[in-house]
């Protein structure tokens, strides 16, 4: 019998079979006809045990609930990371039976910009767009963090933004913060002030990106200003804001107003420790921000993450703490901070700081991602080692060569090894970009140019840079004096002065050099002495090696070693060696053997104190005591030093051992070399050039 038949019957209600159960949409019905008889609960109660339950649903009900299951079928597949499957679900969905809430646009969307998937965004803006749900508060705001994190083209932003029915301060926010992520300060300014227009009122986040705004324009007046609406409306405890205040400042020459309002925070959180010892780096108080970091965890406990080891590694890098830099590696490795390209990129800089190039390949080589700033971590770090050939190499494999720096470093490294061919490939490639102009790049031209023997073209590079900075004219005015124009150095030197440039340690080494090469004795000393007295610049090293030389060219032994004896360098042997090789120049024996012997005691294991001293005895005939001198460089064991030679083919570079040295360039190795020794010692026009003092054997 049918369950409709118990029904009228008034059969026992029991009786119900549950195999009956496909026409039990038939019995909730029946419960009106059966009365008190039938308890309703317990119908229920037997379809749910036996797994029916979704029986009990209405037919608009279960409509619904079909809706609702794909949505959270959609959801549960993009929370687990399965973007592609709540794509193909969606996909699947008939958009005229079923609607999708905005809600669940608005978390695709955001699982999307935390997976840094935009493609699949777009394929979701796609559908909104189907559904006309591009105006929705909480969908717009959430396409505007997918375009502003992960768009390529920034206009696309913009117009997400434009669309939006209602804008409210977390779209706002989106735009101006947009805007700084887009390279655009001046713009986000803007759009700040256009939204106080509209009435809508700041929030934390939106004060944060004002500020880093005015950080990135170097507007300290504004960022100011800005702190005190921060203050006025009681936004002072708000770490965020704090942080950006912090890192404000100390981009921009406010580090004492950084560390007052660091030192003002009841308990400074994790972010706000590292924006100070971002901001200790910045100004070059690298012991500062090494005593914060050590703080930081010491005594507060509090986790560092990559900005911070980044911070912390560009510390150790400056002050070539190498030992420290290893425990921070270390401590990196113990947080688990793996494929971070900051700190990949600060452990390269870093190692490469401290001279330990070989550690920089392989955390470069270890790097699964690599972005612009690591290739020239890389490139930099084997440029400051003298590694120029392989940055050359390394230049020509780099993935992407759109970043200046990468272009200043080449053309050092062609500079250090006078490859002018080489110099002149990445001229090319640097020229082929367009609009770009690099103040550095064409001053790193300058002195390629300049290093290269083309002052000419050197000259040319300068005149065509439009806003010429210190490190251009030091360029210039070093490389006239390297190439014997130590008259049109001066006349540079001069007309820096002149427009308003104040020089600094490396111009006056370009002057010394150029007084130097020139015979300028009396013009050197007044440069020397204005150096200090009138720009308060202390004499260094390459300083007194000019004036050594300039001396010394002049026949002036007797004053050039009373300068050294007085100078605080007197006890480098670069000094001395310099006076001995003018005592050969001299013939001056006397001078020579008195400065040999300082040489000696300084570094009695220096081959070039014995050289020298060998070639000044040859020099004026006393070939008795230049064998003893021989004699006695082979038994306290010094051997003298092969010189290594560069030279440049088919736009390869190759390194040699000096022929006199070494004996291993044969007849077959580098041929062309064999043409150069019939024009050594004369110049174009075939008359004879008088050649420097050399190094005898």
């Amino acid at each position: 019998m049918g369950v409709t038949g118990f029904g009228k019957t008034g059969y026992n209600w029991r009786r119900i079979s549950p195999f009956e159960i496909r026409r039990v949409l038939t019995t909730l019905p029946l419960c009106s006809i059966i009365g008190s008889i039938v308890p309703p609960p317990y119908i229920h109660m037997k379809l749910f045990h036996r797994r029916h339950y979704s029986s009990l649903v209405p037919i608009n009900l279960k409509e619904n609930r079909t809706n609702s299951s794909k949505e959270s079928k959609i959801l549960y597949l993009c929370k687990s990371g399965s973007l592609s499957g709540a794509l193909q679900l969606l996909n699947s969905v008939d958009s005229s039976e079923i609607s999708i809430k905005p809600i669940l646009y608005a978390s695709l969307l955001q699982t999307c910009t935390k997976a840094l998937s935009f493609h699949h965004g777009l394929q979701i803006h796609s559908h909104i767009i189907k559904s006309g749900l591009e105006a929705d508060r909480f969908v717009g705001n959430s396409l505007l963090s997918l375009y502003f994190k992960l768009g390529p083209n920034f206009s696309e932003t913009r117009r997400v933004f434009d669309n939006l029915f209602v804008k409210d301060v977390i779209s706002w926010t989106s735009i101006i913060s947009g805007y700084i992520h887009a390279g655009k300060p001046k713009e986000s300014l803007e759009m700040f002030w256009k939204m106080l227009e509209f009435g809508v009122e700041p929030n934390g986040f939106t004060l944060s990106a004002a500020v880093k705004a005015c950080s990135e324009l170097g507007a300290l007046k504004i960022g100011r200003c800005f702190h005190g609406v921060v203050l006025g409306r009681g936004f002072d405890s708000n770490y965020v804001i704090a942080s950006a205040l912090i890192d404000m400042y100390g981009k921009n020459s406010g580090l004492e107003d950084a560390r007052r309002l660091f030192d003002e925070m009841p308990e400074p959180d994790a972010i706000c420790w590292t924006s100070v010892i971002s901001a200790f780096t910045r100004n070059d108080k690298f012991e500062e921000a090494l005593g914060s970091f050590y703080l930081m965890q010491g005594k507060y406990g509090l986790s560092a993450d990559g900005f911070t080891f980044g911070s912390v590694l560009m510390a150790c890098g400056n002050l070539g703490r190498v030992k420290q830099g290893k425990e921070v590696h270390a401590k990196i490795i113990m947080a688990g901070i793996f494929g971070n390209v900051v700190v990949d990129s600060s452990l390269i800089d870093m190692y490469g700081k401290c001279g330990l190039v070989e550690e920089c390949r392989r955390v470069f080589d270890r790097m699964r991602i690599r972005n612009p700033v690591s290739w020239c971590a890389l490139l930099g770090g084997y440029c400051q080692n003298g590694n120029f050939k392989s940055v050359i190499d390394l230049f020509r494999v780099m993935e992407n060569k759109d970043d200046l720096y990468s272009f200043g470093t080449v053309i050092r490294a062609c500079a250090g090894l006078t490859a002018a061919r080489q110099g002149k490939e990445v001229h090319c490639q640097y020229l082929r970009k367009g609009g770009w102009r690099d103040v550095i790049v064409e001053s790193a031209l300058v002195d390629l140019y300049a290093k290269c023997g083309y002052i000419d073209y050197a000259h040319r590079a300068f005149v065509q840079i439009h806003s010429r900075n210190l490190i251009t004219w030091n360029s210039m005015i070093c490389g006239f004096a390297q190439n014997g124009r130590g008259g049109e150095a001066l006349r540079m030197f001069n007309e820096m002065v002149n427009e308003g440039i104040k020089p600094d340690y490396i111009s006056f080494i370009g002057v010394l050099f150029a007084c130097s090469h020139t015979g300028l004795v009396d013009q050197g000393r007044g440069y020397f002495i204005s150096m200090t007295e009138d720009y308060r610049i202390k004499a260094g090293i390459e300083h007194y090696n000019c004036m050594v030389d300039l001396l010394g060219r002049a026949g002036l032994l007797e004053e050039a070693e009373n300068l050294i004896r007085k100078a605080v360098f007197r006890d480098d042997s670069s000094l001395w060696a310099a006076l001995l090789g003018a005592c050969m120049a001299c013939t001056n024996s006397m001078v020579g053997e008195r400065v040999a012997k300082k040489m000696m005691e300084l570094e009695p294991d220096y081959h070039l104190s014995y050289v020298l001293l060998a070639n000044v005895y040859r020099a004026v005939g006393r070939w008795d005591d230049a064998l003893k001198i021989r004699r006695l460089m082979k038994d306290r064991g010094i051997k003298k030093m092969p010189g290594k030679s560069w030279i440049e083919i088919k736009s390869n570079m190759s390194s040699y051992l000096d022929l006199a040295y070494s004996g291993l360039l044969g007849k077959r190795n580098f041929p062309e070399i064999r043409g150069l020794s019939s024009g050594v010692g004369r110049d174009g026009s075939g008359s004879s050039i008088n050649p420097m003092p050399q190094v005898e054997e």
